[in-house]
């Protein structure tokens, strides 16, 4: 899986992450690589691209662990799935949950027949969050986000052991690698490391050829 968060980057909001989703159908139309590839845009925008989308799925960035009612300002797992969302990213370490709260959202995302993503910190907290099944994990040692030096290569025993005691828990959980992955060796480095797939941000929200950069990450899967 290659998953793009856009999180709040001004130039991936709206028009700016129509052009990255139409950018993402391009790059696997013409690699004719079949991997999954999510984006999570803004909440506002779900509907929008989800409209758009052909090959891409389109998830929240988070959701709220609540069921239709009095949730002022909370985001609604029924209002995403509404939306178009076809799954879900939860616990980024910029918008955390406790594992109670990571527990029942998961469980309302696997009633909604939502996918979802949990991330963690470190090898130790994929180990319990296995135990909650989720669908994938992405584990993002905090301190690499958004600097461009990639976990995959300044951190392998991250990825080999959080894959390794993932799997040993729960053989049915896919391991994603985050923080500071931007090129194709960041991706081709994270899967000879065991991991299923990447969750990345910067390097596509921020690049100034968005086409560009996702067929060169797409190529990493080859």
């Amino acid at each position: 899986m290659l998953a793009i968060n856009l999180k709040a980057y001004k130039e991936a909001i709206g028009e700016g992450a129509v052009k990255i989703l139409e950018a993402a159908e391009k790059a696997l139309e013409e690699t004719g690589l079949n991997i999954p590839l999510v984006i999570a845009p803004q909440y506002i925008d779900i509907y929008l691209l989800s409209q758009k989308a052909k090959k891409v799925m389109i998830f929240a960035q988070h959701m709220d662990p609540i069921e239709p009612g009095a949730f002022t300002g909370h985001v609604l797992p029924d209002a995403i799935k509404e939306a178009g969302a076809k799954g879900v990213i939860l616990n980024h370490s910029e918008k955390q949950m406790s594992i109670e709260d990571i527990e029942k959202a998961i469980n309302i995302a696997r009633k909604l027949d939502l996918i979802t993503i949990v991330c963690a910190s470190d090898p130790v907290v994929a180990e319990a969050i296995s135990i909650l099944n989720p669908d994938y994990i992405a584990v993002e040692p905090p301190e690499l986000i958004g600097t461009g030096i990639s976990v995959s290569k300044a951190k392998p025993d991250v990825v080999k052991n959080a894959v390794k005691w993932v799997k040993e828990y729960n053989p049915k959980v896919k391991v994603l690698v985050g923080a500071g992955i931007s090129n194709k060796e960041d991706v081709k480095k994270a899967l000879e490391l065991g991991a299923d797939g990447v969750l990345l941000s910067s390097a596509v929200a921020k690049a100034k050829n968005p086409y560009e950069k996702i067929k060169e990450l797409i190529e990493g899967f080859i």
